[in-house]
């Protein structure tokens, strides 16, 4: 065959599925890619040549664009040993055999106890499982949540998944039938969900947080927009609600949940709670974490006939992840949800839908009922489990109040306390001037401030605009950081310098 220059590429960006094009993921975007750069360059030979060489200002970055408590080196969030025992046994179950002094105090007899169990049910983690996942660890999550919410929960409507981003998609490719189809996200939201309805093809239809009431819903201007939508012809079928609340940082009240699952009955929608932050509660006292399943199944209790009648006919899509909590397990790809009150010939199509994907992995399984089943008081590795989680929770919790007290601090800028999850969202009005620059820049506002944030201290957040919270009239703005960062105080000098001089440079 000859060599020819003839040849065309089959794909290029006109010829691939168009609806990928129009997917957006302001967590891993730009701004990530250039963090990257930097520490890659950091990273490759002596610090102080390598900084003059490319113009660097900064030692290092620092990753507070998304929530992955264990990168190492800048976040570095120690992972809970019991969870890694467990893991390492079922990995080589030959040390489970092994009886000498040595191993047995390093894998103490509950963490034994529990490889063993999951190695009798999945035989190996190399194998596939069921597709809704071990049949075990499913009824350990069943468990778990009618010890949570004091209602029955039914082992053959909770799947396990590749993290709840992998639940999601699966649930928005059977939700969306057509483009003409509508999904309900909250703005701000985590872009997951403006990316996975892109790629669907369908309608996102926002609706709006209170900013100045701890980020609630408001379910009457949400009910206004659903009819708004559908008499544009819009199916709109489905609500997203975060709780608690990325990147917001919010948690929703009781009668706040009540009357969004009462708007859903009246409306006719699937609500599909994500609520993997749920051991990320700041104010436990004032602000509980209370699930979705649980105030639905209450109204079952009210004596109301409406309301009963209401607990079992609302549609409900609960997920749950191992990324988030106290674990941080991010990589290892584990979360479950729970179908309630679905139509059966649909949860068939569901079961179908994970079929085609065989089975979520074996060891994010794993983590998935590690999660749900922690050791118990009494158990030789309570005592390190109770004092690993607690410490990593005070830490969370005192680096979100220190960030947002110093956030707060700051000219032109407001940020309120967390009541939960990984995040701070502050507003900043940023000068005319700054907004001039970045239209000169063709770049809106909050990005450039991000940008320009990046490249003076090597701090990597994202702009709300990622989250939909697109920039106000008279340059305010808003940008999402973690909690992460194990150097706060270092993180709070480098920002609160950039901010004031960033404000010098473009005041007047």
């Amino acid at each position: 065959m000859s060599a020819s220059t003839s040849y065309q590429p089959v794909l290029t960006e006109k010829s691939i599925n168009p609806h990928v094009l129009n997917v957006e993921y302001a967590v891993r975007g730009e701004l990530s890619n250039r963090a990257n750069k930097y520490a890659e360059l950091l990273a490759s030979g002596d610090n102080e040549k390598v900084k003059k060489e490319n113009g660097i200002r900064f030692d290092s970055v620092v990753t507070a664009n998304i929530g992955n408590p264990q990168q190492q080196p800048y976040l570095a969030q120690k992972p809970l040993t019991f969870w890694r025992q467990v893991a390492a046994l079922t990995e080589y179950p030959d040390l489970l055999e092994n009886k000498s002094g040595t191993l047995s105090d390093l894998f103490p007899s509950d963490a034994r106890a529990r490889a063993e169990q999951i190695l009798h049910d999945v035989g190996s983690v190399g194998a596939y499982s069921h597709s809704k996942g071990a049949s075990s660890i499913r009824k350990h999550v069943a468990q778990y949540i009618e010890e949570r919410d004091g209602h029955p929960s039914d082992p053959e409507l909770i799947y396990l998944t590749a993290g709840a981003s992998a639940g999601v998609q699966l649930l928005l490719s059977v939700v969306v039938s057509g483009p003409e189809v509508g999904v309900m996200i909250p703005i701000p939201q985590y872009p997951l969900y403006s990316a996975a309805l892109a790629f669907n093809n369908c309608h996102a239809v926002r609706y709006e947080l209170d900013a100045d009431d701890d980020w609630a819903v408001d379910v009457a201007a949400m009910g206004r927009t659903v009819d708004e939508e559908r008499a544009k012809g819009v199916d709109v079928r489905a609500l997203v609600v975060i709780n608690p609340g990325n990147p917001t940082g919010s948690c929703l009240t009781e009668a706040n949940i009540q009357d969004i699952l009462k708007l859903a009955h009246e409306k006719r929608l699937v609500v599909m709670a994500d609520e993997v932050y749920q051991r990320n509660i700041y104010h436990p006292d004032q602000r509980p974490f209370i699930s979705f399943k649980k105030v639905l199944r209450d109204f079952g209790k009210s004596g109301n006939a409406e309301e009963m009648e209401l607990a079992n006919q609302v549609e409900l899509v609960s997920f749950h992840s191992i990324s988030k909590g106290v674990s941080g397990e991010c990589g290892r790809r584990g979360g479950y949800f729970e179908l309630t009150n679905m139509d059966p010939k649909v949860e068939a199509q569901v079961y179908k839908m994970a079929s085609v994907n065989l089975c979520p992995p074996l060891q994010g399984q794993i983590g998935v009922d590690l999660l749900v089943r922690p050791p118990k008081e009494g158990e030789p590795s309570y005592a390190l489990w109770k004092e690993e989680t607690e410490g990593i929770h005070e830490t969370l919790k005192k680096r979100s109040r220190k960030m947002a007290d110093q956030f707060a601090k700051l000219p032109g800028v407001k940020c309120g306390e967390a009541q939960g999850a990984l995040y701070l969202f502050p507003e900043i009005t940023l000068p005319p001037k700054a907004i001039e620059a970045a239209k000169k820049e063709e770049r809106k506002p909050d990005l450039y401030y991000c940008l320009r944030l990046l490249d003076a201290t090597g701090i990597c957040v994202v702009p709300g605009s990622g989250f939909g919270k697109q920039p106000g009239p008279n340059g305010e703005c808003f940008l999402r950081t973690t909690v992460l960062a194990k150097e706060t105080d270092e993180f709070i000098q480098r920002f609160g310098d950039f901010h004031k001089s960033f404000l010098k440079e473009f005041e007047g």
